[in-house]
């Protein structure tokens, strides 16, 4: 199994997401687009899982104690050199310790924390060959300096199996943790 976790969207905010989403994709058309059933913001990836590590992580997950998180999107950008158009998540600091006791949930059972910053975004679009990273620096030039989203409240977090094929990524929801208040 491929894993990882995450807080999916809700359902509002995916709506507005998508028409700036169809309004950019007019635009770079040859870029991979994400479907809007994908987008969701990281927590932990996990990568291949054993059965083992599948059994140890679903009780320490469900132990995690957290807040509800309050969710606020921000600007549009770019990782260059991963090739991927991103929307921003402004950092709050209960999204920040949520991500931590996610990673120490999940140490024990064999899965190491990300040796980079904890960056919080939506993936939108991926850039793949030449002419499309191209097009994806062609776009992020003509990026909105920032788009208004309605802020939501995530009061769960979703571990999700990711089935690779040649047409992208499909993700399967293996376990729903809601929010064991502090």
């Amino acid at each position: 199994m491929r894993l990882f976790l995450a807080i999916p969207l809700a359902e509002s905010v995916a709506a507005e997401l998508a028409g700036v989403a169809s309004h950019l994709r007019s635009r770079a058309p040859d870029l991979r687009w994400s479907a809007a059933e994908s987008w969701h913001i990281t927590l932990q990836f996990l990568g291949h899982t054993t059965p083992a590590q599948y059994e140890c992580l679903i009780p320490r997950l469900a132990a995690v104690h957290a807040s509800p998180v309050p969710v606020q999107l921000a600007g549009l950008g770019i990782f260059e050199r991963a090739g991927i158009l991103h929307l921003g998540v402004e950092p709050a600091a209960q999204l920040l310790q949520l991500q931590q006791k996610i990673v120490a949930a999940t140490t024990p059972c064999g899965f190491e924390a990300e040796s980079r910053p904890y960056h919080p975004h939506i993936t939108l679009a991926r850039a793949k060959g030449a002419s499309a990273v191209r097009s994806l620096r062609a776009l992020a030039a003509r990026l909105p300096a920032q788009n208004k989203f309605s802020r939501f409240t995530a009061c769960e977090f979703l571990l999700y199996e990711s089935h690779l094929s040649a047409s992208g990524s499909t993700y399967e929801v293996r376990q729903r943790f809601s929010f064991a208040v502090e």
